[in-house]
């Protein structure tokens, strides 16, 4: 699957991990960014505690969240039975390679549900894709970066969303997506992203 076709199957669902959550609430526009996907959007139990505990220390994605969810633009579910063995193993082990709580839920509910994970940490993405090498794995930014999204909000607003989540949030960009993400949001307005590798930050002369 190619990252200009992942938003083409409304039976396919997204599961957000609770950093993709965050990353769409800094955007500013994550109803209409939500709306414009064809694909439903889902968030597991596990994902949504993590954002409900950083609400304890002054943070407002959960309630932004539970706000999509009564919506109805967001579903939350839990782990069934069938994902109980793939979560353990992702959360049993060493912690080089373990993840935490939520990412590992994200990932068990993905692969056993056909389902597409939004994940954008390094170590998240590099353990889905040895351990389930068929599972595509899609981060915010490629979302974000998706011509239905500039369809939606036009050029202009899926720029800025981009540079409200790499400045709000700190969005995460895996690599392949740099080069593209810096031409979407130009030079200059990408220099000024501490969020991005130097390299992304260095204005065109």
């Amino acid at each position: 699957m190619s990252s200009s076709s992942f938003l083409t199957d409304p039976r396919v669902k997204l599961v957000a991990d609770a950093s993709v959550v965050i990353n769409l609430n800094a955007t500013a526009r994550a109803v209409e960014i939500i709306k414009a996907a064809p694909n439903p959007f889902v968030v597991t139990e596990n994902a949504c505690i993590e954002l409900e505990m950083g609400a304890r220390n002054g943070h407002d994605d959960y309630r932004k969240l539970t706000e999509l969810i009564d919506s109805g633009l967001v579903r939350r579910v839990r782990l069934g039975a069938a994902d109980a063995p793939i979560y353990e193993s992702l959360i049993d082990g060493s912690a080089a390679r373990t993840l935490d709580d939520g990412e590992a839920a994200t990932i068990a509910y993905a692969h056993q549900n056909a389902c597409i994970p939004l994940i954008d940490e390094r170590k998240a993405r590099a353990l889905c894709t040895a351990a389930f090498p068929g599972l595509y794995v899609a981060s915010t930014a490629e979302l974000l970066m998706h011509g239905v999204i500039a369809g939606a909000i036009g050029a202009q607003g899926q720029a800025d969303a981009l540079v409200n989540a790499l400045t709000v949030a700190r969005m995460r960009v895996p690599p392949e997506n740099l080069e593209e993400l810096t031409a979407l949001i130009g030079p200059e307005r990408a220099a000024l992203c501490a969020s991005l590798p130097r390299a992304a930050r260095q204005v065109a002369r």
